[in-house]
């Protein structure tokens, strides 16, 4: 369904038997009929059956397939949240190109014949770095974010008035596909309860995108006090083990009458390193959806097609300690981290069969799988030895640390280094007080590897050297805060660290561009550098290797590394954490590799440790849960309600 403006552009775009079926655009409404209870398309009664998918999640090759095995399965819409940080990478500068063309999704979506729920943010959660807020609203560090403080009002005018306009004619009534637009993102559960900025949001979608869309909030059962406001559609979000009738009852105190709505009906759940790979049974998902049906409830089912946090865009959760979440995506959804239907799939299309037509026709199969290797790794060098590479505008000095946020820094990695003023004869402790360090720090002494320093954590190092010494501490962003938690999260050294009883002062901050040495090392061959002959510590390795035979989607496996990051021909597969897991595979899209015998660079940054055999290899099945990380636990925790891997997790709109 393309837009209103130009009108010779949709019938290009749509179908044409699709096209023929549409009323005009002036006829065109979707509305809610509050005297019976339902949504009216176009006059008629109509209920959707939603699923989420995340186009920043799918690599923009892979759109179409996706959303055609999602219409396949019975749906006839589709939501998505918009996050900010994808789009607006620093003030004022925008990006719409390649995997972040919102536009060329929608039409992707048209073409699939599904109608779009839209969920624009400003913050959006979604497990995603930081809910989706751009992390350089915290160079202001005293900014309240998600509230009626004017220096974040002001930056969310300015990007919705850029972004909303890009949608406006492609809103249901004006010849698109959006149906509705969800009005921030599960609010009540943020703890804010400012009415103002609500009303000040609202007030802003109406001003841009006119008075006919329906604009509607999404909460957990807990959230609805504070999430929902008058004028919007307010709606719920629970899972299949949550009691039914209790929440629908609980919603009609906040929405008297229409539609019965679930925005988030969860088909799986996320997962966080250290923890157990979550399931939602086959069973239990299709009997709530089937319950919600007969009820003539609208549903999204979320996830319906998780994806992948490619690069470092995983968020983190605070639920009694810091959780950051796995690279993998999967959310044991109806359709696979790799776009394969699952028996969850075919089960809930089985559902909804019986209360509209799915379309006939055979499912497109599984995309084809490859298994290659293993393949040994080669030593390239310790990453201190390319720090004028990584850094080429060189260190950032100051008497304390500075943040990730202070020296814009929005993600990945950035070295402090100072000199030891004395010598240390004896093992002598070293830490960061306040729980200062955000989220790890790799430490080296005159560039040997001592150990790792932990948020959330009480460990301590003990280090010796002499006078002189260069300590060296690379720090980890592993991923902002995503959900629930109204405090900023700054990444970095946030307090000066001690060793014996001395605060380390004058620092040198080096924010490292990873990224674009690994680009560079695909197309140079640079020069062998020394190294140790057992490295450890933040070092890189890599690979170059043919693939003879024909291109698959893989899964790379790392048996025996440690934890850290992986490249394939120079673009970010994400992070992997084996010794920890519960995730072992990163899901290898079969476009990133090339075909006909022609070479494929594999660039590794191992953190920690090294296997013996530095080796890796490609399956045909992802491994999403490691049995030796079952249960794991850590009992020097800073919080006394740390859970374990074992207890289960809280539930939470996402």
């Amino acid at each position: 369904m393309a837009p209103k403006k130009p009108s010779c552009l949709r019938s290009l775009l749509l179908p044409l038997s699709l096209t023929l079926l549409l009323p005009q655009a002036d006829t065109r409404s979707f509305i809610v009929d509050r005297d019976h209870d339902r949504f009216l398309l176009d006059g008629a009664p109509f209920r959707y059956v939603s699923g989420s998918l995340h186009y920043f999640r799918v690599p923009r090759v892979l759109w179409a397939d996706r959303l055609l095995k999602m219409r396949w399965s019975g749906l006839n819409a589709i939501q998505f949240y918009v996050p900010w940080n994808y789009h607006e990478p620093q003030p004022g500068v925008y990006n719409f190109n390649g995997s972040r063309d919102l536009i060329a999704f929608l039409n992707e979506a048209a073409l699939a014949n599904l109608l779009v729920i839209l969920r624009p943010g400003p913050y959006i959660c979604a497990e995603w770095e930081m809910g989706g807020l751009p992390s350089w609203l915290l160079r202001k560090p005293e900014i309240r974010l998600r509230t009626s403080d004017p220096d974040f009002l002001a930056a969310v005018d300015s990007w919705f008035k850029v972004l909303l306009p890009k949608i406006y004619p492609w809103l249901y009534h004006n010849g698109g596909n959006i149906i509705s637009i969800q009005v921030e993102n599960e609010y009540g559960s943020y703890g804010a309860c400012d009415f103002s900025y609500m009303r000040h949001l609202a007030g802003l979608f109406r001003a841009l995108l006119g008075e006919k869309i329906l604009l509607f909030t999404t909460d957990g059962p807990e959230g609805l006090k504070c999430g929902s406001l008058q004028g919007l559609y307010t709606t719920v979000d629970f899972g299949p083990a949550d009691n039914m009738t209790k929440i629908f009852t609980l919603l009609r105190k906040y929405e008297p009458h229409g539609p019965l709505v679930n925005s988030e009906y969860y088909t799986g759940w996320l997962d966080y390193w250290g923890q157990n790979h979550s399931t939602r049974s086959v069973s239990a998902v299709t009997k709530g959806l089937e319950n919600m049906l007969k009820l003539g409830a609208s549903v999204n089912m979320y996830m319906f097609h998780g994806g992948t946090n490619f690069g470092y865009w995983n968020g983190a959760d605070k639920k009694g300690r810091f959780l950051s979440i796995t690279t993998s995506y999967d959310y044991d959804a109806p359709i696979s981290e790799a776009g394969d239907p699952t028996t969850k799939l075919f089960a809930l299309r089985d559902v909804i069969s019986k209360f509209q037509e799915v379309p006939l026709g055979p499912l497109p199969p599984p995309s084809p799988k490859m298994m290659l290797g293993p393949l040994t790794l080669h030593l390239v060098g310790h990453l201190l030895a390319f720090l004028d590479l990584l850094c080429p505008s060189g260190p950032i000095r100051s008497i304390l640390p500075m943040t990730f946020e202070a020296v814009k820094q929005d993600r990945g990695f950035m070295l402090y280094r100072t000199y030891m003023t004395h010598t240390i004869f004896e093992p002598t402790p070293f830490w960061v007080p306040n729980n200062g360090v955000h989220d790890r720090a790799y430490v080296m002494v005159d560039g040997v590897f001592q150990g790792v320093l932990e948020r959330n954590m009480r460990d301590k190092l003990f280090l010796m050297g002499k006078v002189g010494s260069k300590l060296d501490i690379l720090v980890e962003n592993m991923g902002r805060l995503s959900f629930g938690s109204n405090s900023s999260d700054f990444k970095g050294l946030l307090e000066p660290p001690i060793l014996g009883q001395t605060i380390l002062t004058q620092w040198m901050m080096f924010p490292l561009k990873i990224d674009n040495l690994v680009k560079w090392w695909f197309l140079l061959q640079l020069p062998k550098w020394p190294y140790p002959q057992a490295p450890s510590g933040p070092t890189f390795y890599s690979k170059t290797f043919p693939i003879l035979g024909s291109v698959g989607d893989t899964f790379l496996h790392l048996p025996g590394w440690t934890k850290g990051q992986v490249w394939i021909n120079g673009f970010n597969l994400g992070r992997y954490w084996t010794k920890q897991g519960p995730q072992q595979t990163l899901y290898v899209p079969r476009f990133l590799l090339f075909p006909r015998g022609a070479l494929n660079k594999i660039t590794l940054l191992e953190l920690e440790n090294v296997p013996l055999q530095p080796q890796v290899q490609f399956l045909d099945k992802p491994i999403l849960n490691s049995t030796s990380t079952l249960h794991r636990t850590r009992i020097n925790s800073l919080s006394a309600d740390t859970l374990s891997a074992s207890e289960p997790m809280e539930l939470s709109g996402h």
